[in-house]
């Protein structure tokens, strides 16, 4: 018997995983998430799902993060009745996540629908709202590490500890087929090991086909101990406290958020960073904290180190947005963290347009920044970006620190590969940008894997996993093979109408007329505006703040 394994999502970019794994006897997904990054690939998550939702027997989800778990209520809503499984933390921080997810789509798509209204364009609707959750919460099974899952005819699950974040999990499965059991083995998000907030990874050895996240896959970190973390983050912190101004924490809600209020608290606590206020901004990520107050006990550890995180004279949580504007009028130092992570929704994008100007700010990116975002080109150094509609000066310090990222860099994601050996199909790597996959591809090579059977998944490519091997098979595509981890056009004319403002502020009056004449001749010779045609004010959204769903 041939399995088939089509790859929807995270195939040659980090965000939107979901494989299908069709049997003899049953169809799987393996995570159905949505779309980050550039506008052309988050115009994806409004597409129609590429495959038959009433053809799905079941959902199989690694963990909670919206790029694995965000297009769940859109598959429910297209038509899918059946199982999710999932352990009961994923199931739990869904339970928040989702339904934030939602929310923050209805406020989205009723701006962008007011500024359609003016521009007289058509309306768009979102994806699914914060109602649609609950009934998709509905399909959830819960399944605990270890234990063997029947959870398709022919088809028996296995999940194991990821080390990610709170009830992640690397997938087995095994498929019954007419020449014997077939064991595919999706590693989901990996974490780096050796951490106080999150177990190792595990998995079994002696897979057929390995399924490997590559998001770091060429890129080596220093080996940093909780103390070593603490004392780079305390670093950070006393830098912008000298600084005179507020740090900014563009916060990802789950995980990463607890991680650094509970390591901002320890080093007040111990007297090695000044005291202040610390607020946390996001309503999803002090939902979140309360599941990780519930459900965070670290077996090795012995404790649960996010206890102590609720709201107290020092940690201020704010969950209605009239609370968020209230930090408009504070001055001088205290701590924000505000979704998102990468910047490209949620409130954080309000406190960038008020802080990336101000020289006494400081603004730190604590994670994975995607091709395309706002925390991307923030990191790469840029001097404008556009916000909103609006063109911001950046003056204030961006700090990066990626100790605490939730996942394996390089030699990690190898030696855990190396773990499950011995790999007799195939190992296909995916939830990479090019240099991770080709970065990962190489080192794996150089570990013995033969590179014959080392593949890098295009979007929408499904492969034949036979005895012998996988073999691709072409198909047709939503999007061109690269194009997924590339900044697009909306990145382009972000940049340009920047590249023409800044041109323009130095320029006296008769040159800036001769230049607006001069493009406006250019649209002309290319079938745009007409030579007398006004140059209109900019109406892009700017290159990476997700100010409109898709390519709306």
């Amino acid at each position: 018997m041939t399995l088939k394994l089509t790859f929807h999502g995270a195939a040659g970019c980090v965000t939107g995983f979901c494989a299908r794994l069709e049997t003899d006897q049953a169809v799987l997904l393996i995570d159905c998430g949505m779309f980050q990054g550039p506008k052309t690939l988050k115009a994806l998550n409004y597409d129609p799902l590429p495959f038959d939702p009433h053809k799905v027997d079941a959902v199989l989800l690694t963990h909670a993060h919206i790029d694995h778990s965000g297009l769940l209520p859109k598959l429910m809503k297209a038509g899918y009745e059946g199982p999710i499984y999932a352990t009961a933390g994923t199931r739990d921080l869904c339970a928040v996540m989702l339904a934030d997810a939602g929310g923050i789509q209805e406020s989205e798509v009723r701006q962008l629908n007011r500024r359609n209204e003016r521009r007289g364009r058509d309306a768009v609707e979102p994806i699914y709202t914060a109602e649609d959750a609950e009934p998709t919460l509905a399909l959830f099974r819960k399944v605990k590490l270890g234990d063997p899952v029947a959870v398709a005819p022919g088809v028996t699950a296995i999940y194991w500890e990821a080390g990610h974040i709170l009830g992640a999990a690397s997938i087995e499965l095994r498929v019954d087929t007419q020449d014997g059991p077939v064991s595919l083995l999706f590693s989901g998000d990996l974490g780096p090991g050796g951490r106080d907030y999150s177990a190792d990874p595990e998995g079994p050895s002696g897979v057929d086909y390995l399924i490997l996240e590559s998001t770091y896959g060429d890129r080596e970190r220093t080996d940093a101990t909780p103390d070593d973390r603490r004392r780079q983050l305390a670093e950070v912190l006393n830098q912008a406290q000298a600084a005179g101004g507020p740090l900014l924490i563009p916060a990802f809600a789950v995980e990463r958020s607890q991680e650094l209020l509970a390591d901002i608290l320890t080093l007040m606590r111990d007297g090695q960073v000044p005291d202040c206020d610390v607020f946390l901004d996001s309503p999803l990520a002090i939902e979140a904290t309360e599941v990780f107050r519930q459900r965070g006990w670290i077996r090795s550890a012995g404790r649960n180190p996010f206890e102590d995180l609720h709201a107290s004279e020092q940690l201020k949580f704010l969950r209605d947005p009239w609370e968020s504007d209230t930090l408009d009028r504070l001055k001088g130092w205290h701590i924000i963290l505000a979704a998102s992570g990468m910047c490209d929704a949620g409130r954080v994008r309000k406190h960038l347009k008020r802080l990336l100007w101000n020289r006494k700010a400081t603004v730190l990116l604590a994670g994975y920044q995607a091709v395309g975002t706002l925390g991307r080109i923030l990191a790469e150094g840029a001097e404008r970006v556009r916000i909103q509609g609006e063109d911001i000066q950046v003056r204030a310090a961006i700090r990066t620190l990626d100790v605490y990222s939730g996942h394996a860099d390089a030699r990690g994601l190898a030696a855990w590969a190396k773990a499950r050996g011995p790999v007799r199909g195939g190992v296909f790597l995916a939830h990479g940008e090019p240099p991770g996959l080709e970065g990962l591809k190489a080192r794996l090579a150089g570990e013995g894997f033969p590179e014959s059977r080392l593949f890098i998944p295009v979007m929408d490519q499904t492969f034949r996993l036979t005895a012998k091997g996988a073999e691709a098979s072409e198909g047709p595509r939503r999007i061109a093979a690269g194009a997924a981890a590339r900044p697009d056009w909306h990145n382009a004319r972000a940049a340009l109408l920047l590249a023409l403002d800044a041109r323009l502020e130095g320029l006296d009056d008769a040159a800036r007329t001769a230049l607006l004449k001069q493009l406006a001749r250019s649209l002309a010779d290319t079938g745009g505006a007409s030579a007398s045609t006004p140059v209109a004010p900019a109406q892009a959204s700017g290159p990476v703040t997700a100010d409109s769903p898709g390519s709306a």
